[in-house]
């Protein structure tokens, strides 16, 4: 048993562990743990001709609802080029610069992280 002084929202309490073989009795000796299995490798996202020299990255991690632009399309700067739903909201994400689409590096329904690479322009 292990004993384990646990604090919460400014309250302390006196916490009591004890191991056991998973079956709620106490173990006599250590659970040998399965040899975890591999991550399953992401799927890269979809890279739609080439990588251009501008890139439109996701301010937020989220959801992508809808690609508004598509490869070849001549965007301004301000035009929305994805919609990524974060925290029940719909963000449009913009381009930075006027230019082409040279890229979309993301589908849609996909989760993205902060930072990542959404689309390219030239």
């Amino acid at each position: 048993m292990k004993t384990y002084k646990i604090t919460v929202n400014g309250t302390e309490y006196d916490v009591v562990v004890e191991e056991t073989n998973g079956v709620g009795t106490p173990s006599s000796a250590p659970v040998k743990k399965a040899a975890p299995k591999a991550a399953p490798k992401a799927a890269a996202a979809p890279a739609s001709g080439s990588q251009g020299s501008i890139k439109v990255n996701a301010p937020m991690p989220g959801k992508v609802l809808a690609i508004k632009k598509n490869v070849g399309d001549a965007v301004k700067k301000g035009d929305v080029v994805l919609i990524i739903e974060a925290m029940k909201m719909e963000n449009e994400i913009v381009a930075p610069e006027d230019g082409t689409v040279a890229s979309i590096n993301a589908a849609e329904g996909a989760m993205v992280e902060a930072g990542s690479v959404l689309a390219t322009l030239n």
